[in-house]
């Protein structure tokens, strides 16, 4: 019995030391209830559970068994925690894995707001090399490629390198298009590649409705080519746009006209803002103020009508949106300028444009006061030089009611000999058919209502007389003054008719004449 109880006890100890080796030694508690204070376990490698979806991990929406979680909460998380700078690749390529290319489009509209590029293009890569939920490799169309390449871009790569990710848009069966191009031309822009650039459009020409230029591709390739002074190739492909129907930026426009103005191309801007105007998407362009007098000294300079009359056209325009502007803008053009506008309408017979330049002086003087002789001076000659001698002689009447009892030089502003010699040639431009059309004229208004007589415009027609040599008309127009008009000859009228007389030398008429 001894025995039996000495191996009973032998193998219970065995027993407990083979389940717990640490145990010295086995004690039975005299306490009701075993001691259960707790142990530290040992650290042991051991394989992680998957995450608990009640902890709100962002991988997991519903069960970690799910192999297609909630794309849309997967992305909104990724955002705010930051995961691709402190995620491990294998996890970016766990959490690649489990968006799809919308999503992934949505994922890069918000990071762009925050231009975390790097993170685009990270994520991109990734996502690119990495399986759908249904075990096929993912597959981006081309607006989520451009994200990828805007990326690139703003990373600053290299023309060469963009132009390679064009060309590899063949490795994912999809077609770029004019984004995809217009990207690769603004880095062509930023590194001044203009020979490039030119060729890279052609490519787009060749490529396809898809990769047609656009309206900013225009723009780009323009610019580039004002900012290398390559003013010939910047029109002709202004013109290409302008006749694809494009729109011009404001931007090109302004660079289109300095151009064409440095480099004295008048004709060139002429047609370029014709086409403008023919288009509604481009009528409303409007060079800067400042720009437009500089628009109309060149064409003042050239001698071009059109041009000129453009130009006071976009000063029109200003002044009236400064008019209808709170607190209204009064603009002004200088009345020098509108001077010399009205020569270059003198001197190219541009009724219109003499029209437009009267217009725009008028309503810069906003009749706070009357326009200055040299203003009367260039519309008389500018209407002289025309044949129109109806409105030359009522503008001289308007410069005399405005200026004839004011000025103190009156026999230089009114001599027939120099100020309004044009008027004097148009009276004789004809012979003595004009001379004396202009003097029943004249005889007609003294008589109207109210009557119309004017000392300088009497010599001007005796003036004219003397220059196609006829003394008589010079003589009988000289006798009219006072017997027919009633009024008094003066210094021009008396040097006037002294002209006639030598002209033909007939001095000794002159003496007899003079004597009595």
């Amino acid at each position: 019995m001894a025995s039996q109880m000495a191996i009973f006890t032998r193998t219970k100890t065995l027993f407990a030391k083979t389940l717990n080796p640490n145990l010295k030694s086995l004690s039975i508690s005299t306490f009701t209830f075993l001691s259960q204070e707790p142990q530290l376990a040992e650290s042991t490698p051991t394989t992680p559970l998957p995450p608990n979806p009640a902890t709100g991990s962002p991988v997991y929406s519903e069960n970690w068994r799910n192999q297609a979680p909630n794309s849309e909460t997967l992305a909104q998380s990724l955002i705010p925690l930051g995961l691709l700078k402190n995620a491990s690749t294998q996890r970016v390529q766990a959490i690649s894995q489990t968006i799809d290319a919308q999503t992934l489009m949505d994922l890069f509209a918000n990071w762009m707001t925050s231009k975390r590029w790097s993170d685009m293009k990270e994520m991109f890569e990734y996502w690119i090399r990495s399986l759908d939920v249904h075990g096929k490799p993912n597959k981006p169309d081309v607006g989520l490629y451009n994200h990828y390449i805007r990326a690139n871009f703003m990373l600053e790569a290299s023309t060469a390198e963009l132009i390679d990710l064009v060309a590899q848009t063949e490795d994912f069966a999809i077609v770029p298009n004019t984004a995809s191009y217009n990207l690769v031309l603004k880095a062509m822009h930023q590194a001044g590649e203009s020979e490039a650039a030119q060729k890279w459009l052609e490519r787009m020409l060749q490529g396809g409705k898809d990769s047609l230029p656009d309206d900013e591709t225009y723009d780009l390739l323009i610019s580039l080519l004002f900012s290398k002074g390559e003013i010939d190739s910047s029109l002709k492909y202004i013109d290409m746009a302008l006749k694809s129907g494009y729109m011009l930026s404001m931007n090109v426009f302004t660079e289109c006209v300095r151009g064409c103005v440095d480099e004295r191309r008048p004709d060139a801007l002429v047609s370029i803002i014709k086409k403008c105007k023919t288009m509604d998407q481009n009528k409303a362009l409007c060079p800067t103020w400042n720009l437009c007098i500089i628009i109309a000294e060149v064409a003042v300079q050239e001698d071009n009508s059109e041009l000129a009359f453009y130009a006071l056209e976009f000063l029109a325009r200003w002044m009236a949106r400064g008019e209808n502007a709170r607190p209204p803008v009064l603009l002004s053009a200088d009345e020098g300028l509108v001077v010399s506008v009205l020569g270059t309408a003198g001197r190219t017979f541009n009724q219109k444009l003499l029209d437009a330049s009267w217009a725009v002086l008028r309503r810069s003087l906003r009749q706070k006061r009357v326009p200055k002789p040299e203003s009367y001076l260039g519309k008389i000659y500018a209407h002289a030089s025309m044949g129109d001698l109806q409105r030359a002689f009522i503008t001289l009447n308007e410069f005399e009611t405005a200026y004839g009892d004011s000025i103190i030089d009156m026999e230089e502003i009114f001599s027939p000999f120099t100020s309004l010699y044009p008027l004097v040639v148009a009276c004789s431009r004809k012979g003595f058919e004009t001379l004396d059309s202009v003097y029943f004229q004249l005889e007609n208004l003294s008589r109207a209502e109210p009557p119309y007589k004017s000392v300088a415009a009497i010599n001007c027609v005796i003036l004219g007389c003397a220059n196609i040599w006829d003394l008589d008309r010079a003589y009988q127009t000289f006798e009219a003054m006072g017997s027919s008009f009633g009024l008094t000859p003066d210094i021009h009228s008396y040097n006037a008719l002294i002209y006639a007389f030598g002209k033909l030398k007939k001095c000794c008429c002159l003496q007899m004449y003079c004597g009595a």
